[in-house]
């Protein structure tokens, strides 16, 4: 009888020890522990999770960042951008990119210094922060506007840039250029300001995929012509209502504007309308109107 009650104790004690091992606890067949433990267990385990779940710790610098070079498909690209104060490099941001014209295009180290054009400066003054990028490119034509294409592309992989707010701008050859990077890829651009320029592009892309446009123009543009802007509109105009859109709805994603002598006067430009035509992006009310469309 007392060798039986021996036995019946140890059983109990064995008995009692397994039963106070969490299941979660135990080794698991591949003897490693269960996912439970090591996410539960304490703050420690959180802070040492990989460190690519979290935003880079070094953001890009704030301000213009000048005379960048992007080994591109085409070739090198030459470009320019603005990061705000804001930028955290988790909140998405919209994002501008636009290209100037002939004087501002890459031939050397002797072209202009498109950062301070105010067709660049004039977006990072707005009250929405933003990032703005320019681009200096060798032509006004299809390569051009491919390499315009990957330089907002490149931004859209490596910055905290919105997706459905990305906007172009184009100036004078800028504007042949971007009119056609738009109709190529309607799809990464939200609105497009056309500014002194002849459509270089495609109109039906353009209406197919929603891309708002602003098109300004002097009536006695010594370069281009009003004709040109008014052809663009008629153009644009005749896409969108393929489509379907009423006169009501193509108002709002398609405005032109041909100023006459007598505003470049009041504002202090006499002659020379192609280039005062620059005046444009002194208008927040045109910039705004940009930024106010989304995909």
């Amino acid at each position: 009888m007392q060798l039986k009650e021996i036995i019946a104790i140890l059983m109990t004690l064995l008995t009692t020890a397994c039963s106070t091992v969490p299941p979660e606890s135990a080794p698991s067949a591949a003897g490693t522990s269960s996912t439970t433990q090591t996410t539960t267990s304490s703050p420690q385990e959180t802070t040492s999770e990989p460190e690519t779940s979290e935003p880079s710790a070094e953001l890009p610098a704030v301000g213009i960042t000048r005379n960048q070079i992007l080994d591109g498909a085409d070739g090198e690209i030459h470009y320019s951008y603005y990061i705000p104060e804001e930028y955290d490099g988790k909140t998405l941001l919209p994002m501008m990119v636009v290209l100037p014209g002939y004087d501002g295009m890459w031939f050397g180290e002797g072209s202009s210094d498109v950062p301070s054009w105010s067709g660049f400066s004039s977006w990072t003054k707005l009250s929405e922060p933003m990032i703005v990028v320019t681009a200096q490119l060798t032509d006004w034509h299809e390569k051009s506007a491919r390499q315009a294409i990957e330089l907002t592309e490149y931004f859209l992989d490596n910055y905290a840039a919105d997706p459905s707010r990305v906007y172009a701008a184009g100036y004078s050859a800028g504007g042949e250029t971007m009119s056609q990077a738009v109709s190529i890829r309607p799809d990464l651009y939200a609105a497009y300001l056309h500014g002194a320029s002849q459509w270089d592009g495609s109109y039906a892309p353009i209406a197919e995929n929603g891309v708002a446009v602003y098109i300004f123009m002097a009536e006695n543009d010594e370069y281009y012509g009003s004709q040109k802007a008014c052809a663009a509109y008629d153009g644009l105009y005749s896409a969108y209502k393929a489509q379907g859109w009423t006169d009501e709805q193509i108002s709002g994603v398609l405005s032109v504007e041909i100023p006459d002598n007598e505003y470049f006067s009041e504002r202090g430009i006499y002659g020379n309308y192609h280039g005062g035509g620059n005046v444009l992006f002194d208008d927040s009310s045109i910039l705004e109107w940009i930024i106010s469309h989304k995909k």
